[in-house]
């Protein structure tokens, strides 16, 4: 997310980078005008910033980092601002379409564009890229075309109806607090008469067709296409639906019929001879195909041309297109229909093997040799605390992650007796790492603990330590022997999803373990209320409560830009004393007598008698 991050994918040898879906334009064009850059157009967005959501993690033990997440986000919470207490989509977000705005990513110098698939269906797939090839092709003009495309799109999926994204700034679509998955397109308002649930509408439905409702912004219902009567149609619902309903259709089956009849096909030159007393040859690119038999001479009609095309038109369900490069028939030709045809599945059969070669590519793999790390007994390992101000206890390590990016730092910061690193945050701006660099000049400054790739490069820049976070998520041997390899490494955090099986193969003399205090699990780098700053309590902490009532603390602070980001941390508090031999990261980000967490890191007794709900973390079972 900014240019840093990108240097240090460069330095690791990658050509290309795909920036996180919360990059700000500014920043995208620095890093596409120093690599390649790909970023997201379309398809859903996290709530959490890319990458570091541990919600699904801790909440269920199912790790977003693994492909496993349950999306606890897209369930119903409530925070407490201005004494709201109603539970809605309150982490929710509209899914992202970037439409004509890609132009200006364009112009930024972005060279390819990111849609989301995986996990939806064909139909959603095929109408994007055609929304898309339409804006690519004929440009941001407000073309039917285009706006017909756009329809097919919501049609197949579309939730929140549509943000354009961070990277233009949050706009007035960007939360969908009131609709949770496929909202669809509105196509009328219920009329209800003599029980039936009508619908006036321009849109002609047809069997198979179904619809969400709306009354008043909220979901109250579904609905199917039952019949048409004169310039309305009749819906069946379970719920009551009232006069002025909205209605949308979430299926419509002629539009789905309809972008999946699409075909991409690839042209493929062909050049094929057919030269009496020989046997014939077809050939494209790298493929060559000899007939079985020697063609002989007709005692009568002899073969041709157009014969020829019509039996190598036919591809055998092939999606390509013929480009007949060269044909040179030569002689009086026979040669019997069923051998004709069986050159031609020969042949084709050698192009789909060309084609799928890949697929069945065997890879080589070479051996990672495990290194061996030196590791410090209990006694000796130190203790990190995170925190915002260091009063009345003096750790080891402190790390120093303020209120407010502008903030000075504090006296019980500078002039403590400790090892001093600033916190480098996960999603950080230009505007973030020039306002770092100044709280750099206001005092000893040791390194930088940080969360986000970037940190490494803006330590080496200015000489510091560099304190690899948690953030960095470092599970296995091979990210860790990497990370050892860096000249300015002083200390690297164990990823805080690895049991203590897991932690044991990667504990050093560098190691540490997030062992007591807070556990946060996600970065929101958006106003969660909207920016309506207006009518805003502006509250330090806010809690934000599930469907069971447990509450999930949300620290705000201010970004250099002078808006608020916040983070989302763990119902329960973690307790522990680590992993052995490794050392103690404590998170006091939330706790207000950290004099006494601190004196209690390593008394379990002690940490559950101070936190009342607390819990081990993952260090007992780890996450699937």
């Amino acid at each position: 997310c900014t240019l840093d991050g990108a240097k240090f994918a460069k330095q690791c040898g990658f050509t290309r980078v795909i920036l996180a879906r919360e990059t700000p334009l500014s920043e995208i064009q620095k890093i596409a005008n120093f690599m390649e850059t790909e970023v997201f157009v379309q398809g859903a967005l996290c709530t959490a910033f890319s990458g570091q959501c541990f919600f699904s993690s801790f909440a269920g033990g199912n790790s977003g980092n693994r492909g496993r997440c349950k999306q606890p986000c897209r369930k119903l919470y409530a925070y407490d601002r201005n004494g709201n207490t109603k539970k809605n989509y309150a982490l929710s977000l509209s899914d992202l379409s970037v439409g004509d705005e890609v132009q200006k990513l364009i112009n930024a110098g972005v060279v390819s564009f990111k849609i989301e698939g995986r996990m939806r269906r064909a139909e959603y797939v095929a109408a994007a890229i055609r929304y898309y090839r339409i804006i690519l092709d004929n440009g941001v003009e407000n073309s039917e075309e285009k706006q017909k495309a756009l329809s097919d799109l919501k049609r197949t999926y579309n939730r929140g109806n549509y943000t354009n994204g961070l990277a233009f700034g949050q706009d007035r679509r960007f939360l969908s607090p009131n609709v949770q998955g496929h909202l669809g397109e509105k196509v009328g308002v219920v009329k209800v008469m003599n029980g039936k649930f009508y619908v006036e509408s321009l849109f002609k439905p047809q069997q198979g067709d179904a619809f969400k409702i709306l009354r008043g912004g909220i979901e109250v219902g579904g609905a199917t296409y039952l019949k048409t009567e004169g310039k309305s149609f009749v819906i069946a619902s379970k719920s009551r639906l009232k006069n002025g309903d909205s209605v949308f259709i979430t299926t419509d089956t002629e539009v789905n019929a309809r972008v999946l009849s699409a075909e991409k096909k690839v042209v493929l030159p062909i050049r094929l001879y057919f030269c009496e007393g020989e046997r014939a040859r077809a050939e494209t690119q790298n493929v060559c195909v000899y007939s079985d038999e020697i063609l002989q001479t007709a005692n009568n009609r002899s073969l041709t041309e157009q014969e020829i095309k019509d039996c190598f038109s036919k591809t055998d369900a092939l999606p390509i297109e013929l480009h007949f490069e060269e044909l040179a028939l030569q002689g009086n030709i026979f040669i019997p229909k069923s051998l004709l045809n069986a050159f031609r599945r020969n042949f084709y059969k050698a192009v789909s093997e060309q084609i799928t070669q890949n697929q069945h590519q065997q890879y080589e793999y070479i051996s990672f040799e495990r290194k061996s790390v030196q590791t410090l007994p209990n006694q000796m390992r130190k203790s990190a605390v995170i925190a915002d101000d260091f009063s009345n206890f003096s750790p080891e390590i402190a790390i120093y992650k303020g209120k407010n990016f502008n903030a000075p730092l504090p006296t019980s910061f500078v002039g403590g007796k400790f090892e001093k690193y600033l916190y480098y945050s996960a999603f950080m701006t230009n505007e973030d790492v020039v306002a770092l660099e100044n709280r750099i000049s206001e005092g000893h400054i040791d390194g930088i603990y940080t969360e986000n790739y970037a940190g490494i490069i803006f330590a080496q820049e200015r000489g510091l330590k560099v304190f690899a976070g948690v953030g960095l998520h470092i599970i296995n041997q091979i990210s860790l022997s990497q990370l050892l390899q860096l000249p300015n490494l002083a200390y690297y955090v164990i990823s805080k999803e690895a049991n203590n099986e897991e932690a044991a193969c990667l504990v050093g003399e560098k190691a540490f373990y997030l062992s007591g205090g807070n556990i946060k699990i996600m970065d929101l780098c958006y106003c969660p209320f909207g920016k309506t700053c207006a009518v805003c309590d502006k509250k330090a902490i806010y809690t934000l409560t599930d469907e069971n009532d447990r509450i999930f603390p949300t620290r705000r602070y201010i970004a250099a830009n002078g808006e608020c980001r916040f983070e989302v941390y763990n119902c329960a508090t973690l307790i522990g004393k680590g992993v052995k031999g490794a050392g103690l990261l404590l998170d006091f980000s939330l706790i207000d007598d950290k004099q006494q967490a601190y004196a209690a890191k390593e008394n379990e007794q002690q940490q559950k008698n101070i936190y009342k709900t607390y819990t081990s973390g993952h260090i007992k079972r780890g996450v699937l």
